[in-house]
């Protein structure tokens, strides 16, 4: 599923950059709007985001890089740090991340729905259901970005985007919690030469991350995998 999963994400988003989005966090101060992108969900839902980003999503980046990118966002007023030190959307962050929704919507509208709206007709039932699997054994990464932001009126393309979205991050739980099962630090395993030892956390994640997908009959899961297949 992940190489599926990761093309259709990856493939959508780069369109969306190329197609007015960068000149979209241009308009709203550059790179601290694009701060915001990757924590949409929970930002876009009023959820507040704080230290524990370091330890799930942001696990293999310099902590203290990521909590500066944050509070760059706050002083060009895109989010406000509560007196727990926490980051929430200001109105003019809200604006943004209103605006890119919008933007998403419309270009997934072109690149998705059209021609392909039988596929996204399956695939928003069927990634539902494994989202919902998926609450069961997610980790830190899963509970800053889950559950997506999924407002009335979304559509169907920009739900498929953010579900897909929080499905990467479940499968990164699951490559977190095997290397630390194999008792290695993130040095260690960014470090990691192929090998055995790598292939064996490798198989480690597929087992962790292949849990939720167990929702899905055999036949659902071909035909999740076919209708990403599909998408452009």
């Amino acid at each position: 599923m992940a190489p599926a999963i990761d093309r259709a994400f990856i493939g959508a988003m780069h369109a969306a950059r190329d197609n007015g989005g960068h000149a979209l966090v241009l308009a709203y101060g550059g790179r601290a709007a694009g701060t915001l992108i990757e924590l949409r969900n929970p930002l876009a839902a009023g959820r507040t985001v704080g230290h524990e980003i370091t330890d799930g999503p942001y696990r293999y980046q310099n902590p203290d890089e990521v909590m500066h990118s944050l509070q760059h966002s706050a002083e060009q007023g895109l989010l406000t740090r509560n007196r727990d030190g926490r980051f929430a959307a200001t109105e003019h962050g809200s604006a943004f991340l209103n605006d890119l929704y919008a933007h998403h919507s419309a270009v997934l509208a072109e690149r998705w729905e059209e021609g392909h709206s039988a596929q996204l007709k399956r695939l928003i039932p069927l990634t539902g259901r494994v989202m919902k699997a998926a609450g069961d054994t997610g980790g830190q990464g899963w509970a800053v970005f889950a559950p997506p932001h999924e407002p009335a009126g979304s559509t169907p393309g920009t739900i498929l985007l953010n579900r897909l979205s929080t499905l990467r991050a479940h499968r990164a739980d699951a490559h977190a919690a095997a290397w630390q099962e194999a008792g290695l630090t993130v040095g260690e395993i960014l470090a990691m030469e192929p090998g055995p030892d790598r292939d064996a956390i490798e198989d480690d994640t597929n087992t962790r991350a292949g849990v939720p997908y167990e929702s899905l009959t055999p036949d659902e899961r071909l035909t999740l995998l076919a209708d990403l297949a599909a998408l452009p």
